[in-house]
């Protein structure tokens, strides 16, 4: 199977570790894994134009991606990586309102 066959069939952070052969603390990934999906998925996605095409090297980058990502709630927590939308909405924001809009 490909690399994308075997990922379609992973379920869970915890089998996507595994699946690479990553060790990880499962209370980490508990509290932390869809941030740590999410991670994954941007990280994939930055290098994407890069990604080398022969299989065995695309395995590679993907498992250290996917360390990388995971490393990044070990080292940090959500609140501080802030990988979803939610956690900048208390920050400020600017918003535009044209006065012909008030007058309406």
């Amino acid at each position: 199977m490909s690399l994308e066959e075997d990922l379609a069939t992973l379920e869970s952070a915890e089998d996507i570790l595994t699946y690479f052969g990553l060790e990880y603390d499962p209370g980490v990934v508990h509290v932390n894994r869809l941030h740590i999906l999410q991670r994954f998925h941007d990280y994939l996605a930055q290098g994407a134009d890069s990604m080398p095409e022969d299989e065995e090297a695309k395995r590679a980058v993907h498992c250290r991606l996917m360390a990388r990502a995971y490393r990044d709630f070990v080292e940090s927590d959500a609140l501080t990586e802030k990988v979803f939308k939610v956690f900048h909405m208390h920050e400020p924001q600017t918003t535009f309102v044209p006065v012909g809009d008030i007058l309406k």
